[in-house]
């Protein structure tokens, strides 16, 4: 069975003892229940926009009954392990994390607060955080994205929608290295061969990044999830178009901002669902009891608009098989 297009391992486990005890439920939800999220993203961010809004549908109301805890490490001397500890100092009753850093250092600062994390750009079974997807154990559930399995079929679909393409640009940086090796190792399946361009320092140097990767290189460009490069989406798109550079991209709001192509997940969708995890543990669910849950829907943007404006050609086979066209 799926919900959202995404997996249900334990649908009865997954509902949790509030259900069945409805009154325990209504007394959770009169009190006031504190959640804490820290990240480089802004507050008015579409994915934060998305992760209050379904908050509101499930009833919490900021002021009455939910105060949001809203940090920028960025703010603190000690940057994630800073906010991470602050909101531990709050007494926040789930801390929402979407960097592996930010999991680390909440489970280094506490064994006790519900942690519903949104692996993005890391495999949280790989790396040792849960135990099962189905029985995750300890502190920590939520969702995990599969951004590895997934950089392997953006090569592909690449190489679909522009198949005289046969070298490529990479940008990765601390977050996703993990897919530029995926990238990497899977390329020449493909026919491609990958410069991969590390960016370090910030704010990102995209002009010097791209200008070092050797010049038959430049003309397409693939750009790996991380939460820099998202931040930075509209600038990544804008640089694209200016350099007349074919863009992959792995989210939809960079074809949105100008990117020519993206596959991945609907990245609000997702942060719905991280807010329907919040919801079952303020009613009295553990995260050890609820399954991690991973995307089975993706979906293909293409931006025609960004291919009149940089003078290319989109195969007809990739146009059909597109979920969204920009036109």
């Amino acid at each position: 069975m799926q919900f959202g297009g995404l997996k249900r391992r334990d649908v009865f486990t997954l509902l949790g003892g509030a259900a069945a005890c409805p009154l325990a439920a209504r007394a959770q939800q009169s009190r006031v229940f504190r959640i804490g999220i820290t990240t480089i993203q802004p507050r008015t961010a579409p994915i934060y926009g998305a992760f209050d809004q379904r908050l509101r549908e499930l009833g919490y109301i900021e002021g009455q009954n939910l105060i949001l805890d809203f940090l920028n490490p960025e703010n603190y001397s000690d940057g994630i392990e800073g906010a991470i500890k602050e909101l531990v100092r709050r007494k926040d009753d789930v801390i929402v994390v979407t960097y592996e850093s930010a999991l680390k250092a909440a489970l280094a600062t506490t064994d006790s607060v519900p942690i519903v994390m949104i692996a993005i750009d890391y495999d949280p079974l790989a790396r040792g955080y849960i135990k099962s997807l189905s029985r995750p154990a300890g502190t920590v559930t939520g969702l995990s994205l599969q951004q590895i399995e997934l950089a392997r079929k953006r090569l592909q679909l690449l190489k679909d929608a522009l198949p005289s393409a046969r070298t490529v640009t990479m940008f990765w940086d601390a977050f996703s290295e993990d897919q530029w090796n995926a990238a990497n190792t899977a390329a020449a399946e493909f026919g491609l061969q990958l410069a991969g361009m590390q960016l370090r320092d910030q704010p990102y140097d995209y002009e010097k990044a791209l200008a070092e990767a050797p010049s038959e290189y430049r003309n397409v460009l693939i750009v790996t999830v991380s939460p820099t490069f998202y931040r930075d989406r509209q600038r990544l798109a804008e640089f694209a178009l200016r350099k007349k550079v074919a863009s992959m991209f792995g989210l939809r709001e960079w074809v949105q901002a100008g990117g020519l192509i993206s596959y991945g997940v609907h990245f609000p969708d997702i942060f719905r669902r991280a807010a329907e995890y919040v919801d079952k543990i303020a009613k009295g669910a553990k995260a050890a009891d609820l399954p991690v849950e991973q995307p089975t829907k993706f979906e293909l943007i293409l931006n025609l608009k960004t291919a009149q404006a940089i003078d290319i050609d989109i195969s007809p086979a990739i146009l059909i098989r597109a979920d969204e066209v920009i036109e």
